[in-house]
């Protein structure tokens, strides 16, 4: 017979419900310390003496999550009911602690190999993104597949939980009366009082509940926040839509002075009416392609995009460009609306409803037909749904693809057949015409068609095969175009949905980690769009540019820059767990919206190793006005719904 451990006493729920938790923090920890290990490419700037405040720091975090996570559980042995000694009750409540703390486990193991593509622990609207999935059995089942030894830890810890679990019990009071009624309601409001404490950070009435920012006093730098973090305190506590907050920092006239995003037509400029295709590349990180690169490794670096390298040859490129997010769900806002996400995606947040400035709209308006093309289900991603406010009226996905041959197994029709479909597609499209393909082959879990195994590079990283064949899809997609007669009157807009996971030291910076190849490409006048620009370019400056290319002759309302204008004062900006990344001139500054937490000269130091935010106030101060006034249009017009040219 296996020993047991007891509890008796009149206080034997409490000590039991503490053995658990103390067993639940020591786990955690465990889990903090192996995100770190298995990430550590990631957080190479994290010394050995910092690790203790992280876990230190990560315990408040902890508990928080675990009071949430438990609380059915703490309810249930709390109760002062006789009932809860019976060993029916006692086993219901014993694979309720078992089943609610496998699933934060779980979640936290997800994300070990998750954050890599996120570079933030996952937040609650996960749930939305992937709702409208339908084979999420399939991606978990990939999941076990290719992260196996993470499923082995899982199951590992789930096992130590329950033997665990098992070894302790409460003993059954001698007798049930009025005292031990007293004395367990009095129990139960002193585990309410500790639970509120917990969940708030502390009993002060100054006290505000802690969030995901918090972890910022134990971190030397924003990216290492996730250390801190767990992954149900970041699902728990972004579950609630994010609330903007009106800003009044500057007047009306001095904000359309310093940021203005009105754009207006000149009056000199004739309105072209070329065909407009954007190709938004699923993970296509700059870093990948060896266009921007020939300098890396002693110059031999190729990259893993040979057609794409030769096409940025022929066209106008940006030698610092950005992506507004990083994810998916993230960039069409940024893409076709110019609405970036802060603090979470803008489709998922409780503004997603407000009227917005679409480049399908304006140019339907025109006359163009439009059109969308996403070899995934069509409510995959919310894309539908998106394009369709968007005002783009034809959508082709793998319905109308209407050929499950081509099937991934996972996401889609593989890009090369979806590619040539669309190629067919554009051609029965009268001119002029919007279109905007999104790929997703080169997406986990990083397969390429049968036929093509072992004729792309494989690299140092899974994800570099597949981009390989989306490369080789471009390429033939290209050469179909060509043959077309809309081909040369049609301007390509290339660019990544986001980043993805980093190999090279280089690009394991927080800016980097957010550079995109942004392309345009007219084969019409190859002379007019070509060149290598030092401007600064995101994604919500792409509609601008295309409209300013077009001479569109309206104004319109967009919080993006025209990359083409001669002006210089330009910024970039995206949003990582609420820390601001601004790009300005040659700096790039973190800011929490209160105060800068880092300052570095990019130019002079890409790899981001002399932070000089103690030395540079006037530097501070310049970037901070151009921030502030980005965050006060953003805010005030999301709240005000007003994103549109009155």
């Amino acid at each position: 017979m296996k020993k047991q451990i007891e509890f008796g006493g009149p206080i034997n729920n409490v000590l039991l419900l503490m053995s658990h938790f103390v067993l639940l923090l020591l786990i955690y920890a465990l889990l903090r310390v192996g995100f770190l290990w298995y990430n550590q490419s990631l957080f190479s700037n994290v010394e050995f003496s910092e690790i203790g405040l992280m876990l230190i720091g990560g315990v408040k975090f902890d508990i928080v999550a675990l009071l949430y996570i438990n609380l059915l559980y703490i309810l249930m042995q709390c109760l002062p009911l006789a009932i809860k000694y019976t060993d029916g009750y006692q086993k219901v409540a014993s694979w309720v602690f078992i089943f609610t703390n496998s699933v934060g486990i779980g979640s936290n193991l997800i994300d070990f190999a998750y954050y890599p593509f996120t570079l933030k622990r996952t937040t609650g609207t996960v749930f939305s993104q992937f709702a409208n999935e339908d084979n999420i059995v399939g991606l978990f089942l990939d999941f076990f597949l290719l992260y196996w030894p993470l499923v082995i830890v899982f199951f590992i810890l789930v096992y130590f939980l329950y033997f665990f679990d098992r070894r302790l019990v409460l003993l059954k009071p001698n007798k049930v009366n009025w005292q031990f009624y007293i004395t367990h309601l009095a129990t139960l409001l002193f585990v309410a009082f500790l639970f509120v404490g917990g969940v708030r950070g502390g009993w002060a009435h100054s006290t505000r509940p802690i969030t995901l920012s918090n972890a910022g006093d134990y971190v030397k730098s924003p990216e290492e926040i996730s250390i801190v973090l767990n992954t149900p305190f970041s699902i728990l506590k972004t579950l609630k839509a994010v609330d903007l907050k009106e800003v009044n920092v500057f007047t009306e006239d001095e904000l359309g002075h310093i940021y203005p995003v009105f754009h207006y037509p000149q009056d000199s400029i004739e309105f072209k009416t070329y065909n407009v295709v954007f190709l938004i590349m699923e993970s296509f990180a700059k870093e990948y392609v060896g266009f921007y690169n020939k300098d890396l490794e002693s110059g031999t670096y190729k990259g893993y995009t040979p057609f794409l390298d030769s096409l940025i040859a022929e066209s106008y490129s940006f030698k610092h460009s950005f992506a507004n997010g990083r994810k998916s769900i993230d960039a069409l806002p940024s893409i076709i609306t110019g609405i970036p996400s802060i603090g979470e995606p803008f489709v998922l947040s409780i503004y997603s409803s407000n009227k917005t400035t679409s480049i399908a709209d304006l140019l339907g308006e025109e006359g163009y037909e439009t059109a969308f093309f996403h070899g995934a289900p069509n409510g995959s991603m919310g894309f539908s749904a998106f394009t369709n406010l968007a005002g783009i009226k034809r959508y082709y996905g793998k319905t109308e693809y209407n050929n499950d041959a081509d099937f991934d197994g996972i996401w889609g029709i593989w890009d090369e057949p979806f590619m040539q479909f669309m190629g067919d597609k554009l051609n029965e499209l009268s001119e002029p015409f919007f279109a905007s393909f999104f790929s997703l082959s080169s997406h986990h879990p990083f397969k390429v068609p049968t036929e093509y195994e072992g004729q792309f590079s494989k690299g140092p990283l899974p994800v570099h095969e597949p981009i390989g064949y989306t490369d080789h899809a471009l390429r033939e997609f290209f050469a179909k175009a060509s043959k077309s007669s809309w081909y040369k009157n049609t301007l390509f807009v290339i660019c990544a949905d986001h980043s993805s996971v980093s190999y090279l030291s280089e690009y394991k910076t927080t800016a980097n980690s957010y550079a995109i190849p942004i392309v345009f490409y007219f084969p019409g006048d190859n002379e007019r769009l070509r060149g290598m620009s030092d401007k600064l370019i995101q994604q919500i400056d792409i509609m601008p540019t295309v409209l300013n290319f077009l001479g569109y002759n309206k104004p319109y309302f967009s919080l993006g820059f025209d990359a083409f204008s001669s002006a210089k004062n330009n910024f970039v900006v995206n949003n990582t767990t609420g820390v601001y990344n601004f790009f300005k001139g040659d700096y790039f500054m973190t800011h929490n919206g209160d105060e800068a937490l880092s300052l570095f000269n990019i130019r002079r130091d890409p790899l981001e190793t002399d932070n000089i935010v103690k030395k540079s106030p006037e530097v501070i101060d310049s970037l901070e006005v151009s921030l502030k006034a980005f965050i006060q249009q953003y805010n005030n017009r999301m709240i005000h719904n007003k994103l549109t040219v009155d």
